[in-house]
C-alpha cells in the first residue's frame, strides 16, 4: 500500500507525474534551495523510492516506521541532526507522511 501511495502522489517509474503532489513538492523544494533539488532530500529520496517501488521494503509502511529498518536508521539520523526531533517537512516526515497516503508536510 505504502509503494502504490508513493505512485499515486507522482513519484513513479517514468519520472516525477506533471501537476501533482510530487511536482508541488519540487517546486517547493527548488525554490528553497537556490533553484535545485538536494540528494537525500525528501524530493529525491521520494522519487528513487517511487521509481524502485522500494518504499515499504525499506521500513516506511502504511502503519508507520518499521524497527530495524533503513527508515528507522534515517529517522534516528535526522533526529541526531536536529536536536531529538524529526522536523516537519523533513526527509523522514515527507517520506513516511506520503507512504500512508498524506502529503508529505505541505499544505
Amino acid at each position: 500500500m505504502s509503494d502504490q501511495n508513493v505512485q499515486k502522489a507522482g513519484f513513479t517509474s517514468d519520472g516525477i507525474k506533471r501537476g501533482s503532489l510530487a511536482s508541488t513538492m519540487m517546486s517547493s523544494e527548488a525554490k528553497h534551495c537556490s533553484g535545485g533539488v538536494h540528494s537525500g532530500g525528501p524530493t529525491s529520496t521520494l522519487q528513487a523510492m517511487g521509481a524502485k517501488g522500494s518504499t515499504h521494503s525499506s521500513g516506511f509502511t502504511s502503519l508507520g516506521i518499521s524497527s530495524r529498518s533503513k527508515a528507522s536508521t534515517m529517522m534516528s539520523n535526522e533526529a541526531k541532526t536536529h536536536q531529538g526531533t524529526t522536523p516537519r517537512g523533513g526527509t523522514t516526515a515527507s517520506v513516511q507522511s506520503i507512504s500512508m497516503g498524506g502529503k508529505g508536510g505541505r499544505k
